[in-house]
């Protein structure tokens, strides 16, 4: 798929198996739609699935589940430890590849719009797609739950869908739909029946009562179990881990003499998260994510594409090989970004080069050229293969520096031991694109030097190629730039700076 956007609709059904397999069914009974993950909880009564689809297919699908959990689900007679408001409760959208927060915007409004048409279920936007600030937060929109909004939203202006009437639909109730970065539900199980704790502990490390950035959390009572759980959604596990509620949660259960007996994810989580709770964990010095076996495998492979394609340049080769880094880069995630980005324009303007080289060797009239054109083709083939390593090793240099920033900072010893860690990460984060900028700086001269040499009809790729160099370079040493507040060591930073100036020159 061209674009990959993931659906997380939760529907108020969490105890019969068969309406929530009948409503899946409905979610994926169109094209281009997957199936990723479904979690059914009984003591929340509620179940979450997790799907993707391309951006033309994604709302449609959503909306064909929330016609199917109007004609299965009675919020009259619906029970649970989770709040909610509609038999399809919320429906975010999340960008994935290929696709920006903006497009799920768009997809979220339509899908509400359409689901008040087809089904006449009044819809609110939240998170991104928000038509009021006071929205954005789901709990807001959700405050008094199916049985409360019923009766305010009759006399209350200011608790009115975004599409619909003042009047919520009689079984299904109402639909929250939006669009947000990715989300992990986390929660965590306390040995203990004592709901009241749990919702003191949520308080406490919420954002909204002054806890942790990017986490909501209530308590909640397991029912079932006879266990009280602090149930939270992490908006951004890079701002705060899942290792860091969780030691939260614990040392606050602790105080009270209650232990933690487990915790769960529900949905999927990147693993990234996971990472970092294993580094937060086993204090992993140095840690960075090419020492995990699963990611050095990913570059391999993707060497390996690299590699096929050029043996076997057809269109559909080209074009996949494109797609899945500029997925890569569409994605909401740190890297690969800019730093990578400038290796690849570097390396492709040096392959134009190498091709003009290749093409004007063929021609006899050129002989006199021979000799230098095939030194200045290898040398570009060399710098194009240095420029390549560049794509991965400025992606790994810069997860590392992250990696670097989440390392415990509580005694004057492990302070120390990160800020050695930021400082030795942030020098190769900045290295990195430094040598790409000095490759790009050379290949760019090599290529310049091909205009005399070359075939005529070859000038608009030796003008793409150049265009391409000084691209690479000039973002290269933008990415240099943006490492150097993090490092402390001066007079490494007056190397770094007096080679800058000398490429700038």
């Amino acid at each position: 798929m061209q674009t990959i956007v993931e659906c997380v609709p939760n529907f108020s059904e969490g105890r019969d198996a068969a309406k929530v397999q009948a409503i899946i069914k409905a979610l994926l009974a169109g094209p281009d739609v997957f199936l990723l993950d479904k979690e059914m909880d009984a003591d929340h009564n509620r179940s979450v699935i997790t799907l993707v689809g391309t951006r033309e297919s994604i709302g449609e699908a959503a909306l064909r589940g929330i016609g199917k959990a109007s004609e299965l689900i009675d919020l009259t007679h619906h029970q649970g430890a989770h709040p909610r408001i509609g038999a399809t409760d919320v429906v975010p959208f999340v960008p994935v590849a290929g696709v920006t927060l903006d497009d799920c915007v768009r997809i979220a409004t339509w899908v509400g719009e359409e689901a008040w048409r087809r089904f006449r279920i009044p819809t609110y936007l939240y998170e991104a797609a928000a038509q009021k600030p006071e929205r954005r937060n789901l709990e807001n929109i959700r405050r008094g739950q199916f049985e409360g909004l019923r009766e305010e939203v009759r006399t209350n202006p200011e608790r009115h869908p975004d599409f619909g009437e003042a009047e919520l639909h009689p079984t299904a109730g109402a639909t929250v739909v939006g669009a947000r970065k990715f989300l992990i539900a986390y929660n965590i199980n306390l040995n203990t029946s004592n709901v009241a704790l749990a919702k003191e502990i949520a308080k406490k490390i919420r954002a909204s009562s002054g806890g942790f950035a990017c986490v909501k959390a209530m308590g909640v009572e397991l029912k079932a179990r006879n266990l009280a759980q602090v149930s939270m959604n992490l908006t951004d596990f890079e701002t705060t881990s899942i290792g860091t509620v969780f030691d939260a949660v614990r040392q606050q259960a602790e105080a009270h003499g209650v232990k933690v007996v487990g915790s769960e994810i529900v949905g999927l989580i990147p693993r990234r998260a996971l990472e970092d709770a294993a580094v937060h964990y086993l204090q992993v010095e140095n840690f960075r994510p090419d020492l995990i076996v699963e990611n050095r495998l990913a570059d391999i492979t993707a060497q390996q594409s690299l590699r096929a394609a050029e043996a076997s340049p057809s269109a559909d080769g080209l074009r996949g090989l494109a797609e899945g880094f500029v997925a890569a880069v569409a994605a909401p995630t740190a890297t690969p970004g800019g730093g990578s980005v400038s290796a690849l324009a570097g390396a492709l303007g040096a392959a134009l080069g190498e091709m003009v080289c290749g093409l004007t060797l063929k021609r006899k009239s050129f002989d006199r050229h021979h000799t230098a054109l095939e030194a200045t083709g290898a040398r570009l083939a060399e710098l194009r293969e240095r420029l390549m390593e560049n794509v991965a090793r400025d992606a790994q240099s810069y997860e590392a520096v992250m990696a670097a920033f989440k390392l415990p900072r509580i005694t004057e010893a492990e302070q120390g031991q990160r800020s050695r860690a930021i400082e030795e990460a942030s020098k190769k984060a900045a290295s990195v694109p430094l040598e790409t900028a000095a490759l790009a700086a050379e290949a760019s001269r090599l290529v310049d030097g091909l205009r005399s040499q070359t075939l005529p009809q070859a000038a608009s790729d030796l003008a793409v190629a150049l265009s391409l160099l000084q691209t690479a370079k000039d973002g290269a040493i933008a990415n240099v730039r943006a490492n150097l507040p993090s490092i402390a060591d001066q007079d490494w930073i007056k190397q770094v700076h007096e080679k800058l100036n000398a490429l700038q020159g």
